[in-house]
């Protein structure tokens, strides 16, 4: 397993580099202005999407409560996305990076689930009947809600206050996750293309920096 893990890391970083010295095209997803070129989820509609995902002093800002999620209004499939965070409040708490979203449903869509909680940086999570291979579950007992695919070392997040970088590439549906430069994960994937979203759930988070390049 652990030589098994070594050449993952091996081949995600070729791939990292491969991809950043083939990039033709870089496309902002948040413009720094408005959260125009996105849509909004608020589990059961408790309040209009604009108390919860709204821009403050040129930064993404989601509240965190109720849940939710935002996502673009485009789907996009090979590309490396970079995400920049950081927990707004003296807490780091809870949120996440969707990814290959088939179908944005309320309250949970079918896609991955980067986590950003905090110490679980990099884990995947399959959120509404989605799936990876790399997934091991027990045979004997009934498949989770919300399978778990551990990331691949101790957490390599910064302190609350401090901005962290998610740097993901999705390539023909295998997503490689790199947290602040550190490997942690890798997963196969058979859709191929899908939104991509940040998560409302826990408390105050702010994001910014968010592109990608294809």
């Amino acid at each position: 397993m652990k030589k098994r893990m070594l050449l993952l890391a091996a081949i995600a970083a070729l791939f990292c580099l491969t991809n950043v010295t083939n990039a033709q095209k870089t496309e902002k997803l948040f413009n720094g202005k408005d959260l125009s070129n996105w849509n909004f989820v608020v589990a059961e509609n408790a309040v209009p999407a604009d108390q919860v995902f709204y821009i403050k002093n040129g930064l993404i800002h989601i509240k965190g409560n109720p849940f939710g999620y935002m996502y673009t209004k485009e789907k996009y499939d090979d590309c490396q996305l970079h995400v920049e965070w950081r927990w707004a409040i003296p807490e780091a708490t809870n949120s996440g990076i969707f990814l290959l979203i088939e179908d944005p449903t309320n309250p949970f869509p079918n896609g991955i689930e980067c986590q950003l909680a905090a110490g679980r940086a990099g884990e995947f999570v399959c959120l509404g009947g989605s799936d990876l291979l790399e997934y091991q579950g027990d045979p004997t007992q009934p498949r989770p809600r919300f399978p778990v695919v551990p990331k691949a070392h101790e957490s390599s997040e910064k302190p609350v206050g401090e901005w962290n970088t998610a740097n993901i590439f999705v390539k023909n549906g295998t997503i490689t996750v790199f947290i602040n430069g550190v490997y942690q994960n890798i997963g196969t994937n058979k859709i191929k293309s899908g939104h991509i979203g940040l998560q409302s759930e826990g408390k105050d988070i702010e994001f910014r920096n968010v592109y990608l390049t294809k």
